[in-house]
């Protein structure tokens, strides 16, 4: 008797498995990637409250406008890196998910980019209001990328954690302005921090 064809859940859940397995063994889980952001978002958005709220002598360009994105970009190279060392043992449809969810993060953001950047030239915000557009948008595209990732692999953590970051962003853009910086160190960094432990502790149980 021939098996009979899997449903369409049943063949998710086989490549989300085969997905999880496959980058255990190549070492480009989750846990690594989300530590990198973990780390930016940390250092990066607590020297900018810092700078804001206590540091007069350090200009706030420096943590905004140097520090914050140097730390970014390391965490998105070594994000790249990591997803394309994992990605060379995946083949068919769970390969051809992850490239589209690639390009999906690729062309949103330079998207938001441009809607932001077009917002702020027409200066009729302060460069408080400005602070809060940035980050908050910046955090709900991070929290809605999240949550369509955790869909597409049916992983209720990476859910889960994108729901927390779209909370930490309305909640930044209510504080307002420094506070806003504070909310992004701890919410959105502690969020990825956290996020990186459980896939570390999922890494090592083989859950």
């Amino acid at each position: 008797m021939e098996d009979e064809p899997m449903s369409a859940e049943e063949s998710l859940n086989l490549i989300a498995r085969q997905n999880r397995r496959t980058r255990r063994e190549l070492g480009g889980g989750p846990a690594r990637m989300l530590a990198a952001w973990a780390l930016a978002w940390l250092l990066g958005w607590g020297f900018t409250y810092l700078t804001t709220r206590f540091w007069v002598a350090v200009p706030g360009w420096v943590a905004g406008g140097i520090v914050v994105p140097l730390l970014f970009l390391g965490a998105m190279a070594y994000t790249t890196y990591t997803s394309i060392r994992s990605g060379r043992g995946i083949r068919g449809p769970s390969r051809t998910i992850g490239a589209m969810y690639g390009y999906g993060w690729a062309l949103s953001s330079i998207g938001l980019m441009v809607v932001d950047l077009r917002i702020t030239q027409f200066q009729a915000l302060s460069n408080d209001e400005v602070s809060l557009l940035w980050s908050g948008t910046w955090l709900l595209l991070t929290g809605v990328m999240y949550l369509a990732g955790g869909m597409v692999w049916q992983d209720k953590l990476m859910y889960g954690l994108g729901a927390w970051i779209i909370v930490s962003a309305a909640l930044s853009v209510l504080v307002g302005y420094p506070d806003n910086f504070l909310v992004l160190t701890v919410c959105g960094g502690g969020g990825f921090l956290l996020g990186s432990i459980v896939y570390f502790v999922r890494e090592k149980t083989g859950r």
